[in-house]
C-alpha cells in the first residue's frame, strides 16, 4: 500500500481506537471475571474465617463487591465515551475554537481551555459519583453524608484544585513556549517541586478543608500510641483522628506528609470497632510504611515516571499528526501547549491498564512489609484481630478472582495478608 494513502495522522488514530478497544475490553474481561467469581462463592464462606465472619456477612460483601464492580464496569464504559467525544467526535477542538474567537491566542486562552476541559470533565462525571454516594454505598449502610455536605466537598476540591492546578498549568504552558527544547524538562522540575510542597502543606491546610482532626484524646490509648512511638524512634507531628463517620462508615487509617510534616489519621469509626491492642496494630502498620521510606520511594517512581511521560510529551506536541489524529487542528500561528497536554493526559492512562499489574504488585509488597514492622511492633494476634474486623466491617469480599487481584489490588487480599501472619482460622 502507498504510503500516502496511510498518512501518519490516520495511523496514529487507528492506533488510538485499537488502544481504547484494549483497553475498554481487558477492564470488561477482568470485572466480569471478578463479578463471576465473587458470586459464584457469594454462599460458601471460606472455612478459615468461619469463627469471625458470618454467612450473612459473607453474602453482605459479595453482594456489595458484585454491586461496586458492576458500577466501575459501567464509569469505564463512560469515561470511554467522554474520551471519543473529546477525541475523535471534535469536542476538545470545538471548545478550543470557541476560546479562540472569544479570547484570542495567547496564554490566557491556554489556561482557560485546561480550566473548562477539566470542569466539564467534573460535570459529565457527576452523576455516577452520585449514584455511587447515594445508592450503591448508602443501599449498603455505609454512606452518612448529605447532599449538602457532598455538595460542599465538591464545591471545596473544585476551588483547591482550580487555586493549586491553574498556576502550575500556567507555568508548564509558559515554560513550553519559554524555554525551547528542553521545556519538558523544565515542567517536570516544576511538577516534582509542586507535588513534594503538596505533600507537606496537605496535612495542616488541606485535609483540614473537608474533615476535622484532633488529637488522640484517650489518655488509655494515648499511653500505649506514644510507648509504640518511642519504641520505634518514631517522631511525628502527631496522632489525629478524623472524623470519617460525617461521611462514611467504612473505618481506615492511613500516614500522610513527608520530612516534618508526618502525620498518623485515625479515622473516627476506626477507634469505635477496634480494641486498643488491635488500634496500636494498625497504628505500628502506618509506622510501617514509614520505617520502610514507602512515601519516599513512591515520589522517586513518579519522578522517572513523569520524566518519561514529559520527554515524549515534548516529542509529541512537536508533531502534527498527533493532534490531527485525534481530532484537533493545531494552531499553526499560536502554541499547541494546552492542547498537547490535554491530548497526553487523555492518552497515557490508556496505556496503563498494561502497567496496572507491576503497580499493583510493588504497591502489596509495600504492605506485606507494613504488615512485617507492626508485627515486630505490636505482635500478630493484635494485627491480625484489627484485620480481620476492618475486612469484615468494610464488606471486603473473601474470595475475590485471582487475576483481577494482580490488576487492581493494592493491598493484599484477605486470605493471603493473614495466612502470611501464620493466624488465619485461629481466633485473634
Amino acid at each position: 500500500m502507498d504510503a500516502a494513502a496511510f498518512p501518519p495522522h490516520l495511523l496514529w488514530t487507528w492506533s488510538f481506537v485499537a488502544l481504547l478497544l484494549v483497553n475498554l475490553s481487558l477492564r470488561t474481561w477482568l470485572y466480569t471475571r471478578q463479578i463471576r467469581c465473587v458470586a459464584r462463592h457469594r454462599k460458601h464462606l471460606p472455612e478459615a474465617f468461619s469463627s469471625h465472619v458470618s454467612a450473612a456477612q459473607h453474602a453482605k460483601a459479595a453482594a456489595y463487591t458484585i454491586a461496586k464492580t458492576r458500577l466501575a464496569l459501567l464509569e469505564a464504559i463512560w469515561s470511554t465515551a467522554i474520551l471519543i467525544g473529546w477525541t475523535l467526535l471534535g469536542g476538545l477542538d470545538y471548545l478550543n475554537q470557541v476560546l479562540l474567537e472569544r479570547l484570542g491566542e495567547g496564554l490566557a486562552q491556554q489556561v482557560v481551555l485546561v480550566g473548562a476541559f477539566f470542569a466539564i470533565g467534573a460535570l459529565l462525571e457527576l452523576p455516577l459519583a452520585w449514584w455511587r454516594t447515594f445508592r450503591l454505598e448508602a443501599a449498603f449502610g455505609f454512606n452518612q453524608t448529605t447532599p449538602g455536605l457532598w455538595i460542599a466537598d465538591g464545591l471545596k476540591g473544585a476551588a483547591v484544585a482550580a487555586v493549586l492546578g491553574l498556576p502550575l498549568a500556567a507555568l508548564v504552558l509558559w515554560l513550553y513556549e519559554a524555554a525551547g527544547a528542553a521545556w519538558w524538562l523544565w515542567a517536570w522540575a516544576a511538577w516534582m517541586v509542586f507535588n513534594t510542597t503538596l505533600l507537606l502543606l496537605y496535612p495542616r491546610l488541606i485535609a483540614p478543608l473537608f474533615n476535622r482532626f484532633e488529637p488522640l484524646a484517650d489518655p488509655a490509648l494515648r499511653e500505649r500510641v506514644e510507648a509504640l512511638l518511642a519504641r520505634c524512634g518514631f517522631r511525628t507531628a502527631g496522632v489525629y483522628v478524623m472524623d470519617g463517620s460525617r461521611r462514611s462508615a467504612h473505618a481506615n487509617a492511613y500516614f500522610t506528609g513527608f520530612g516534618p510534616a508526618k502525620r498518623v489519621v485515625l479515622f473516627d469509626t476506626l477507634l469505635q470497632r477496634l480494641e486498643a491492642a488491635q488500634i496500636v496494630a494498625v497504628l505500628a502498620h502506618e509506622l510501617g510504611h514509614a520505617h520502610h521510606r514507602h512515601v519516599p520511594k513512591r515520589l522517586l517512581w513518579l519522578a522517572l515516571g513523569s520524566a518519561m511521560a514529559l520527554a515524549v510529551l515534548g516529542w509529541l506536541s512537536e508533531a502534527p499528526w498527533f493532534y490531527f489524529g485525534l481530532g484537533v487542528t493545531p494552531s499553526l500561528t499560536g502554541s499547541n501547549a494546552a492542547l498537547a497536554l490535554l491530548l497526553f493526559g487523555m492518552v497515557l492512562p490508556l496505556a496503563g491498564i498494561l502497567a496496572a499489574p507491576l503497580f499493583s504488585a510493588l504497591s502489596r509488597r509495600d504492605e506485606y512489609e507494613a504488615d512485617r514492622y507492626a508485627v515486630r511492633q505490636a505482635g500478630a494476634a493484635a494485627l491480625a484481630g484489627a484485620l480481620l474486623a476492618l475486612y469484615r466491617d468494610n464488606a471486603s469480599t473473601l474470595t475475590p478472582d485471582p487475576l483481577f487481584v494482580r490488576f487492581f489490588y493494592s493491598h493484599p487480599p484477605a486470605a493471603d495478608r493473614l495466612a502470611r501472619l501464620g493466624l488465619t482460622g485461629k481466633p485473634a
